[in-house]
């Protein structure tokens, strides 16, 4: 089963939230409470999402937290990065050179082909769209139309 980490939902939780009050810095405290998580668990996701360069943190009485930058500007993909690293199904279609087994297992190819579709519609899916509250009609068309690898165009 394909499934993100907790942290990782908290953290799209959190952002969701931030972006849909984007023009007012947000203390640990107070997102915490909105969200209803433990505010040592938003404040250690805090620091994940700004150490990605998604929030900023501004110190003071007036500071907080705020997107990086725009919410249509940030992705699911973006989001879990931030917190799991790179999206890939497999260490050999994470990045090449990777697998010592690549030569000979004849299945890399198509683990890549996965990755990428999967990548492509995290890329499509906005802070924005996890932020809006608006439920989505179902079913849900995919964008995706085809993934072809480099090699193959070669």
């Amino acid at each position: 089963m394909l499934k993100l980490s907790r942290l990782t939902d908290y953290a799209a939780v959190v952002m969701a939230q931030i972006a849909r009050y984007p023009h007012k810095p947000h203390a640990a405290a107070e997102l915490a409470q909105a969200v209803t998580l433990p505010q040592p668990t938003v404040s250690k996701t805090l620091k994940m999402l700004v150490r990605a360069g998604l929030l900023v943190s501004q110190r003071g009485a007036q500071g907080g937290y705020c997107l990086a930058r725009p919410a249509s500007k940030i992705t699911a993909a973006d989001i879990i990065a931030a917190i799991e690293g790179p999206v890939a199904m497999t260490e050999c279609s994470q990045a090449e050179g990777d697998c010592e087994l690549a030569a000979t297992c004849g299945v890399s190819d198509n683990w890549q082909r996965v990755s990428l579709a999967i990548r492509s519609l995290l890329d499509s899916v906005t802070l924005a769209h996890l932020a809006d509250t608006t439920p989505i009609k179902l079913p849900v068309q995919l964008p995706i139309q085809s993934i072809s690898l480099a090699a193959e165009s070669a």
